[in-house]
């Protein structure tokens, strides 16, 4: 019987193996997925969290008492808001020009919903008795970051 006397192993002289048939893979050793910062990205999906947010909040408040988003434009702007997150999501993948499209037509329909939703209370009720609610401010806002987020997109991908 031969003995020897064990030599202590260093990753420079021998490689670790799992079985006799290769050398095993550490999670060091393997290929790590970086991501790309993609400017716009976290903005769009914030803009959809706060028109998805502003559609169930009130819109319009008045003497008689709030009116709910989710009952008139709210609605529209709720399944709107998930075209956004589509954005959001096809622009981790590459494809920016996709990505910003949808920013741009997700802030367009918010934007056009919420001053369609202010003419038609001024048609009905005038300048007085009635205050932009907190739903249509946060609509209002995702909206404008919405479409900040579809024009960087396109910066991007112009570049």
């Amino acid at each position: 019987m031969a003995t020897s006397t064990p030599v202590p192993a260093t990753p420079s002289s021998t490689p670790a193996t799992t079985h006799a048939t290769g050398p095993a893979r550490s999670r060091g050793a393997t290929t790590r997925r970086t991501r790309v910062v993609v400017p716009g990205r976290k903005a769009l999906a914030c803009a959809a969290l706060l028109v998805v947010l502003g559609s169930f909040m009130p819109w319009v408040d008045t003497a008689l008492g709030a009116v709910s988003g989710i009952v008139g434009a709210g609605l529209w702007t709720f399944y709107a808001a998930w075209v956004g997150i589509a954005g959001a999501i096809i622009s981790g993948t590459g494809r920016l020009r996709i990505a910003a499209g949808h920013a741009l037509v997700f802030g367009a329909i918010a934007l056009g919903l919420v001053a369609w939703q202010v003419v038609h209370v001024l048609q009905l009720i005038g300048v007085g008795g009635w205050q932009p609610g907190v739903g249509l401010v946060f609509v209002v806002g995702g909206g404008v970051l919405a479409c900040v987020a579809g024009v960087r997109m396109l910066r991007v991908s112009a570049a």
